[in-house]
């Protein structure tokens, strides 16, 4: 079947790449990545890729010119082939260039052949989703395989102010050309997202791993199969590498701490409270510096910002020879007052209502 990765927009292309390299073949799409298989698929891209907000399962598809129409398909489509009559399911329809243009009525619809041919109790918190989207006369119904988003792993349970999202994190790690070989250092680690999350891929450890998933509560699941694959190693543990978090704010190094132990992490990673002036490169290779400074609109007043960067490019051209940067902000003017030499912008990505961008250099 058809298998969407949902993307944060803006961060489709390093999620195809993503999935190639984890053997798919996906294809590029407006919002996301499709890619083909069967439940196992399902599984796994629930497990294992870093990139994708949620995954949906495209279960079926008929032409419905008009709302009786919709009524009568809906009634005939197997619904029991795929969902448990106990397990209560939530219905969201959209629709695009299509006769039948009213979401609501489509949802009345959906949910009426739920209770009738299903027997399942709809209700609004229901840990599964039937999404229906109609298009070009085409409705599409797919399952939301994955419950709450994927950048949800399990393992934070405490967040500072304006959170890099875990998918949007290992996707700007991936587009710095980041493959878990090298150390990564993030000097404003709010919470440790990006060092927490490169200390992952360089342990071998699923992004999945920790959580549940609404295909637990599929009929197609299968309980031992499922435990076989998340208890299947994916890679070589690194543990030569080191990944370093420091923030000035004790709070954020207590925070970051607590979430790396939740990961298993606890004695890869080194969180410390530090001023970025105080900032020095740790021993051994160069690799690579990520940041997720905070920027005007995001957090405040935007004036003392611009000596924070020009801090921040001074301290890293004169202590991280050979190192990579990595700066995600909202603003050409705070990622060119660090003076560092960065190459063309990456693609503009939304994050929290506003639209980012991952500025990189090569070796300083």
């Amino acid at each position: 079947m058809e298998i969407f990765l949902v993307a944060t927009p803006g961060l489709e292309d390093p999620l195809a790449d993503e999935a190639r390299a984890l053997g798919y073949a996906p294809q590029i799409q407006p919002g996301g990545v499709t890619i083909t298989g069967g439940w196992h698929d399902v599984w796994r891209a629930n497990l294992e890729i870093r990139g994708a907000t949620r995954v949906l399962a495209r279960i079926g598809s008929f032409r419905a010119m008009h709302p009786a129409q919709l009524d009568k398909r809906a009634h005939r489509f197997p619904w029991a082939d795929f969902l448990r009559p106990d397990i209560p399911v939530k219905v969201e329809a959209s629709s695009r260039k299509s006769r039948i243009y009213h979401a609501g009525a489509i949802s009345q619809r959906i949910e009426a052949a739920l209770r009738d041919e299903l027997g399942a109790t709809i209700a609004e918190d229901a840990p599964v989703t039937v999404k229906v989207r109609i298009e070009d006369d085409l409705c599409t119904i797919s399952l939301d395989s994955s419950g709450e988003s994927l950048h949800k792993r399990g393992h934070k349970q405490a967040v500072g102010k304006a959170p890099m999202r875990e998918t949007m994190a290992a996707m700007f790690l991936r587009q710095c050309g980041y493959d878990g070989r090298e150390p990564v250092l993030d000097p404003m680690c709010g919470s440790g997202t990006f060092v927490i999350e490169a200390a992952e891929i360089a342990a071998g450890l699923k992004p999945g791993r920790l959580r549940h998933f609404a295909f637990e509560d599929f009929v197609s699941f299968d309980p031992e199969a499922w435990e076989r694959l998340r208890g299947a190693t994916s890679a070589k543990p690194r543990t030569e590498i080191g990944f370093f978090g420091s923030d000035r704010d004790p709070g954020a190094i207590r925070m970051s701490r607590e979430n790396a132990d939740r990961a298993g992490l606890a004695g890869r990673v080194q969180f410390e409270t530090l001023a970025l002036a105080d900032l020095e490169r740790p021993e051994g290779p160069p690799g690579l510096v990520i940041i997720n400074p905070p920027y005007g609109a995001r957090i405040g007043n935007k004036g003392p910002l611009f000596g924070l960067h020009a801090t921040m490019g001074e301290v890293l051209r004169e202590r991280f020879k050979g190192w990579r940067v990595g700066i995600v902000t909202s603003d050409a003017q705070l990622a060119r007052a660090t003076g560092l030499p960065f190459m063309e912008p990456g693609p503009y990505v939304a994050h929290g209502g506003l639209k980012v961008r991952l500025w990189q250099t090569g070796p300083l």
